[in-house]
Parts: C-alpha cells; sequence; structure tokens
C-alpha cells in the first residue's frame, strides 16, 4: 500500500494540468514503514525531456535522476518511485512504461481525461517483471505514519 495525503495528490494533479495534453513527470520521496506501506512525504517535478511528441511518451534526463537521488539523501529520505500522467489515455501502464520500469519503484500515473476527470492509480513491478496495481490510501495520516 501506498499512501499519498490530500496535499501530495494536489501537487500531482496539479503537475498533470499544467502539463495537459503533454505528459507530466517526477520523483515520489519518503519511506517505507516495516509493514511494506510506502508513505510519500514530497515530490519533485521534472521536465519531461523526451523530444518531439510528448503526448504519449515521457523521459527523464539522468541528470533528473541524480538530482532526485541527491534529494532524497539531503532529506534522508527514500527515493520510492516514479510518478507521470497519461493524457486522454487510462492510469494503466503500457507496455512502454512496463519495459522502462524498475523493480522496487511505485510507478504513480495520473489520468487526465480532460479538467474533470482525474484518476490516480499505482503500480508495482512482480518477481515475473508484470505490474501490479498497488492499493494507495489518502486517508488522513494515522499515528503510526506521522
Amino acid at each position: 500500500m501506498i499512501i499519498i495525503d490530500s496535499r501530495i495528490r494536489q501537487l500531482l494533479i496539479d503537475d498533470a494540468l499544467n502539463t495537459f495534453p503533454d505528459e507530466c513527470c517526477g520523483f515520489l520521496f519518503g519511506r517505507e514503514e516495516t509493514d511494506g506501506t510506502r508513505l510519500v512525504l514530497d515530490i519533485l517535478v521534472v521536465d519531461n525531456s523526451k523530444e518531439g511528441d510528448k503526448t504519449r511518451r515521457f523521459v527523464i534526463s539522468p541528470l533528473d535522476y541524480m538530482t532526485a537521488e541527491q534529494h532524497a539523501l539531503d532529506h534522508d529520505w527514500t527515493l520510492l518511485g516514479i510518478y507521470h500522467s497519461h493524457p486522454k489515455h487510462p492510469a494503466i501502464p503500457s507496455e512502454h512504461d512496463r519495459i522502462a520500469a524498475q523493480p522496487y519503484f511505485s510507478y504513480v500515473i495520473i489520468s487526465v481525461l480532460d479538467r474533470e476527470t482525474i484518476n490516480l492509480r499505482s503500480w508495482l513491478l512482480n518477481e515475473d517483471a508484470q505490474f501490479e496495481e498497488e492499493p494507495i490510501t489518502d486517508d488522513q495520516l494515522t499515528e503510526k505514519h506521522k
């Protein structure tokens, strides 16, 4: 399970809407609890560095990866994963997403069908290198996770 509170959720949605109709992308930071729950504490918005049409693909530059790794170290957080949007498509990973994915990372996809229809889903690679949905909760943080 991944916990994305309302503040972080709004930051993800804002990035997806501001970038629409192109795909947005960025990093998820936080910590993983002993029970495996992932708590997202911050995001880092980065530019989609894909050349040409950005409406169906995103690319994160190596420099942005290095910046994200340093950001995690500076805050004593874990780099939990990557988020990106699917403009005018569901929040389901594509085959391209699966091939580019790394083990351990959570992949949050924000579907923006129009300015009012927005859906967030998270995915993890399983041992067979296939995506499985990771439950998202946006409940207020419990005392255990504060």
